[in-house]
C-alpha cells in the first residue's frame, strides 16, 4: 500500500468518525426534549348538591282538649233524654227517655267530632329539598407531542408547556419545560 493511499484512508476514516460524532451529538441534542404539539384541557362534570328551601302555608288540625268527646256525648245524652221524656207515658216514657238519651249521646259525640275536625289553624313551614348543580371541573390535559419523528398522545394533570424533557431515551410526562 502506498503512502498517499494510507494517508487518504486515515483522513477518510477521521472525516467519517467526526461526521458520525457530530450527527450523533446533534441527534442527542435534538432528542433532549420532545416538542409538544397541543395540550387540550379535559373537563369532567361534577354534581354538586345544595339545599333549596321555600316557605309553604299548611293547614293543621288543633289538638282537641277532649279527645274522647265526652262533653259532646254527655250534653247530647242529656238533651236527648229531655226530648225523649216528652213522649209517651208510664214505661213508654222511660223507654223514650233512654232511647232519646242514647240517640242524643251518639249525636252529641258526632257533632263534637265534626267541630273538632273543623278547628284548624294555618302555619307557615319551611320545606327543603336537595337539588344538584352541574359543574365543569378540570380533569387534566390531553397532550400530543412529537418524539423521534412519531406523534404520541398522553394524559397529564397539568399543561406541560412547549416541550417535555427526555431522559435515557424516554419522555418524562411528570415534568414540564418552558
Amino acid at each position: 500500500m502506498n503512502k498517499s493511499m494510507l494517508i487518504g484512508a486515515i483522513a477518510g476514516a477521521a472525516v467519517v468518525t467526526a461526521g458520525g460524532a457530530f450527527a450523533g451529538y446533534k441527534t442527542w441534542e435534538h432528542q433532549h426534549y420532545a416538542n409538544v404539539m397541543s395540550a387540550e384541557l379535559v373537563t369532567k362534570q361534577v354534581r354538586k348538591p345544595r339545599q333549596e328551601c321555600h316557605a309553604e302555608q299548611v293547614t293543621r288540625q288543633q289538638q282537641p282538649k277532649d279527645e274522647h268527646r265526652v262533653a259532646g256525648t254527655v250534653i247530647g245524652a242529656v238533651l236527648g233524654g229531655v226530648v225523649g221524656n216528652q213522649f209517651g207515658g208510664g214505661n213508654g216514657k222511660k223507654v223514650a227517655t233512654v232511647a232519646g238519651a242514647a240517640a242524643g249521646g251518639y249525636a252529641g259525640n258526632q257533632v263534637q267530632d265534626r267541630m273538632q275536625k273543623g278547628n284548624t289553624y294555618t302555619a307557615t313551614e319551611q320545606r327543603c329539598s336537595t337539588v344538584y348543580d352541574i359543574e365543569e371541573r378540570p380533569a387534566g390535559y390531553t397532550v400530543t407531542y412529537e418524539f423521534q419523528g412519531k406523534t404520541h398522545t398522553a394524559h397529564m394533570d397539568h399543561d406541560p408547556g412547549k416541550r417535555l424533557p427526555v431522559e435515557d431515551g424516554r419522555v418524562l410526562l411528570t415534568q414540564a419545560s418552558e
